[in-house]
């Protein structure tokens, strides 16, 4: 069997794109199995709420819960695994047209490089899953409840 330059990465992008899926997959159906809180089922509920933590306006317990869950949830290496994934399907689908016109001797034509739509996607979703992900530091810290104390007596 003929083997050219581009069978190995496109191999390479195919297991990485089932092990970024499976692990994608995972966490969208813990994501799925989770009780979700009020405001973040409201349509634009999330991107008002961090919208409101990057510019450091003030925030009921209600937006700061769900600013918490939500910057946790796209600061974990298992939601870069979707973007992962998509970036992944783009060079398989690149290398997999370089590896097929490679064996028959044909040019490579612009349809080749139809892959590098989704991978300029992936990675734009990925920065944007990292900057909303660094509002962790503007997230303001947990305050322990006050001790439970007697009332100082007055004379």
């Amino acid at each position: 069997m003929m083997h050219s330059i581009w069978t190995l990465p496109t191999a390479i992008a195919f297991v990485f794109l089932v092990i970024f899926a499976g692990i994608a997959g995972v966490n969208v159906a813990r994501l799925g199995r989770r009780p979700t809180l009020p405001l973040s089922d409201e349509i634009g509920g999330i991107p008002r709420v961090l919208r409101k933590l990057q510019k450091r306006e003030p925030m009921t317990d209600e937006e700061l819960a769900v600013a918490r869950q939500a910057v946790s949830d796209r600061g974990s290496f298992m939601a870069l695994c979707i973007p992962l994934a998509i970036f992944s399907i783009g060079c398989f689908y690149v290398f997999g047209s370089l590896d097929y016109a490679h064996l028959h001797g044909i040019t490579p034509s612009e349809r080749t490089f139809l892959g590098v739509i989704p991978m300029f996607t992936s990675a734009n979703l990925a920065f944007r899953m990292i900057k909303s992900a660094s509002l962790r530091r503007r997230l303001p810290k947990k305050v322990a409840p006050p001790p439970n104390t007697q009332p100082i007596a007055r004379p």
